[in-house]
Formats: structure tokens, sequence, C-alpha cells
């Protein structure tokens, strides 16, 4: 295979995922199940981690619902064995790995800086930062050209929300340093490191938040005037791991209404 997967293809042709496996952690809840959505409609097999098993096997029964092969295996990406167990069972039930969208996350507690307990913030930046790198480190051994990673971080990595969330914030705000420097590495092998900066979407994190509270939110940091609904950020996440964004890496890209623009 040639460096360029997509020489030849139609514009149309490009956006299909037919074909490619994707493998996407975090995968039990929120934007996880609407990336194993998206990518299952485009066409992909899905290979989902996360570190809840029952709320893993409802993902799953969505995906098949939809008409998709899924393969779901518990893993806590903060373990470099478990990140290469979901990548082995990728390749033993699929063959391949064509797409790695790096999801699995926890924005934490709030606390003050004077306040925050080590042992917390570590674990976030465990959680969000080296878990990220050794489900690369995992998927780059085996992925081909043609191949796309996706890491999640967020708007909050390039603004405050004031709120006292510094292990969130730092940690997001690391993944962009490291997708530059793995689209750096992985660009002369074929393999594409974007990275999606998430707005205000539903999620177990924003569940509390009152409509009111919503609206407000709205009101002041969002100038498309509502909060994202899971599709858009899924559908993001398909282009980028589509042949249709084939000359695309090294990019962080804002999903979040025009949040940043503020």
């Amino acid at each position: 295979m040639t460096l360029d997967a997509a020489a030849g293809k139609a514009v149309p042709d490009r956006f299909s995922l037919a074909g490619k496996v994707v493998v996407i952690t975090g995968a039990s809840s929120g934007l996880g199940v609407a990336y194993a959505l998206g990518m299952t409609q485009a066409g992909a097999k899905v290979v989902l981690g996360a570190r809840r098993g029952e709320r893993l096997k409802e993902t799953v029964a969505l995906v098949e619902a939809a008409g998709g092969e899924a393969i779901a295996m518990e893993t806590d990406v903060t373990h470099i064995e478990d990140c290469d167990a979901l990548v082995a069972a990728a390749m033993d039930g699929f063959g391949r790995v064509d797409v790695l969208v790096n999801n699995a996350g926890s924005g934490g507690e709030y606390h003050l800086v004077t306040e925050d307990p080590p042992e917390h913030f570590r674990a976030i930046v465990d959680l969000n930062l080296n878990g990220s790198y050794w489900m690369v480190q995992a998927c780059a051994r085996v992925m081909e050209p043609g191949s796309s990673i996706i890491n999640i971080s967020s708007v909050m990595a390039l603004t405050t929300a004031k709120m006292p969330a510094a292990a969130y914030s730092a940690s997001k705000a690391a993944i962009l340093g490291l997708t530059r420097d793995l689209a750096a590495q992985l660009g002369p092998r074929g393999i594409r490191v974007n990275a999606i900066l998430p707005g205000v979407f539903p999620s177990e994190a924003t569940a509390h938040y009152s409509e009111n509270y919503k609206a407000k939110v709205v009101a002041a940091r969002i100038p498309i005037g509502r909060i994202g609904d899971p599709t858009d950020i899924a559908a993001t996440a398909v282009f980028l791991a589509s042949d249709a964004a084939g000359y695309i890496t090294g990019v962080s890209l804002p999903v979040d209404g025009g949040v940043l623009i503020n």
C-alpha cells in the first residue's frame, strides 16, 4: 500500500469507512457511544474498550442494532497491558487496526490549587494523557499507511470555564503537544494524528446541569446558540478517520459552537 491510501478515490467515496477497523476507548458512555455509532454508520467495524464492562455491553448492543460488528473488552488505559490486550483483540478478531479514537478520560473533581490532593492531579494526568499515549503506542505498532489517530482534547486546553480544574486543563493541553509530536513521528509512515477539542456536549459530567444553567452557558459562551449534539462530534471524528481527511495531520480541531472565538 502506498502512503496515499486515498489515491484515485472519488470524493464521495473518501468519506466511507467500509472495510476499516476502529478502536475506541471510553466507549461505555457519552461521546464514546456516539463515536462508536458514527463509525458503525460509516461502515467500520469497531473495537470498544472501557472500564465499565456492563455499560460496554450496552454500546455493543447499540452497534449491533445499527447493523454493525463490535468487539468489546474491559480496558483501563492507565494499564499498558490493557492497551496492548485491546489492540491484540482487534487484530485477532478483525485482522487490522485502521483508526484509534483516544476518548477515555475524566474531568476529575474541582479543587483549588492550594487544596488539590496530589493523588487526584496524578490520576487525572495518568488517565487523560498517559493513557492516550499508551494506546497510541499499542496501535501504532500494527497500523498500516492510511491509518488515523484521533486524540480527544478539550476547549479547556485553550480557555477556562473559571472553575478550578487544573489537572483536566493541563492534561488536555498536553494532548495538543502530544498530537503535534506524534503527527511528525508517524507521518512518514502514512499515519495521520489529529486532535478534536470538544466544547459543551451532553455527558455524565454535564448531566446535572439545569436547563436554566445550560441556557446561561449558551448565552455567555456559545455563539452558535446551542450545546453540541453528540452526532456533531461523531461526524467530525468520522471525517478525520476517513480518507476525506487524507492530507490533514497535526491539527487541533475545535468542535465547540464557537466557544473559542469569545
